[in-house]
């Protein structure tokens, strides 16, 4: 009797057992109420962007009752991201943001056999595929940053966009000179060092890539790059932090601050971007915001876009669920979706089968043949540099660098970073 019952104890704990393993294993593959579950993660923080972006995978949703998306735009993004690329834990789909290939590279499956490869946008190319062909991301919108302007301020006061840095500068002066200090001609957000790193990183492809005899790409990469070419940019923005042509509090000025001060006609130029123009005008409906190129810095060279990539998804190499995955990516190439997110998110759409329409179409129709360059830290910089190019701004600007120093101190942490 004993033995029967140590034998019927045995089969029933091997039973739950099994049991539990194969409920384990089921809600893993299929998740809750037997629909497959994928994680989603982006780095969108505008509220309108991201309820483009719900309201889309809510269609998706509807359109597939199998699948359930889990969406999560956490604040920290980078950092979270970070520690899950340590971990070999990533989202089933999730935003590269700009490092498809440099940062997340080895963690994304390759895509380029999805149908809507063939519409992307060219000048995606060198951003979200590499030499063998490889597709990192779908590209959720394209990002053409520039310098916003206010259209009122600057037709009030006879002043065409400018195309060089000299004329962007002449046209400050007007700006002060015409408004007695009314008007801040070029108005920075410099309590964060994140918006001075975006003003120079900007600023260093015209002076250090695009034009043909000041072009110094190949010398960034390996090491051997003169830092002093850099200071001319540094004397630039002190020139213009000297001349009064910034706000005063610009070591102190908050970005959240800039949609309710060029709403006013307050601001003439800044180098904020994203929903700004559309924020402004639902606070002043008789306000109009435009957008610009960046300026040439050397004679005889033209205007560029800055961007690539803004917002994406790539999945996970290690997804257990590529197939639904897919699926999303497919669901969001549809026209309808890929207008949806270029309108909700302010920001050009990344195909050539779609004519999206958002609030700077007009502008970036108007200066459609303007070339995109790339971010010139996610190129040029070793990982680090973006937060050394925004301290070695504010210090300049608090008057405890001089142009020179910044630049050699920029050499020196290039240097330091890439022997990391």
């Amino acid at each position: 009797m004993k033995k029967f019952m140590n034998m019927f104890l045995f089969v029933t704990v091997f039973s739950l057992i099994i049991s539990g393993c194969s409920n384990s294993s089921s809600n893993k593959a299929s998740g809750d109420n037997g629909k497959v579950t994928l994680s989603l993660f982006s780095s969108m923080n505008n509220e309108g962007e991201k309820k483009a972006l719900a309201n889309v995978v809510a269609k998706f949703e509807e359109a597939n009752p199998d699948i359930k998306i889990e969406m999560n735009t956490p604040g920290e993004y980078e950092d979270m991201l970070r520690v899950k690329m340590a971990a070999n834990d990533m989202p089933d789909l999730f935003d590269t943001h700009g490092w498809s290939q440099l940062r997340y590279g080895e963690y994304v499956a390759d895509l380029k056999d999805m149908d809507w490869v063939q519409n992307l946008d060219p000048a995606l190319d060198q951003i979200i595929k590499d030499e063998s062909g490889k597709v990192y991301a779908f590209p959720l919108n394209q990002a053409k940053d520039g310098i916003s302007y206010n259209v009122t301020v600057l037709k009030e006061y006879g002043i065409e966009p400018p195309s060089t840095l000299d004329e962007f500068i002449k046209a400050l002066e007007i700006v002060k000179e015409k408004s007695n200090g009314e008007v801040v001609p070029l108005w920075i957000p410099g309590s964060d060092k994140a918006d001075i790193a975006q003003i120079f990183d900007e600023l260093a492809t015209p002076l250090l890539i695009t034009d043909e005899e000041n072009s110094y790409g190949d010398q960034l990469k390996n090491g051997t790059f003169d830092w002093t070419n850099y200071t001319l940019l540094a004397e630039k923005i002190k020139e213009m932090h000297d001349k009064g042509l910034l706000n005063e509090d610009v070591l102190t000025a908050q970005k959240q601050q800039a949609t309710n001060l060029i709403a006013q006609d307050k601001i003439a130029f800044t180098f904020v971007a994203g929903s700004l123009g559309p924020d402004a005008t639902e606070l002043n409906p008789n306000v109009k915001i435009g957008t610009m190129p960046v300026p040439a810095i050397h004679e005889g060279d033209k205007p560029s876009w800055i961007g690539g990539e803004r917002h994406t998804l790539a999945i996970s190499k290690d997804t257990e669920h590529p197939e639904e995955a897919r699926r999303l990516l497919d669901f969001l190439a549809q026209p309808e979706n890929v207008i949806t997110i270029a309108e909700g998110t302010s920001a050009p759409d990344a195909f050539t089968n779609v004519d999206a329409e958002n609030y700077f179409s007009e502008y970036y129709k108007e200066f459609e043949d303007v070339n995109v360059q790339p971010y010139f830290d996610r190129v040029y910089l070793p990982s680090g540099m973006w937060d050394v190019m925004g301290t070695t701004g504010q210090e300049m600007l608090s008057g405890s660098l001089t142009p020179e120093q910044l630049s050699k101190k920029m050499g020196e942490e290039h240097k330091r970073l890439r022997n990391q």
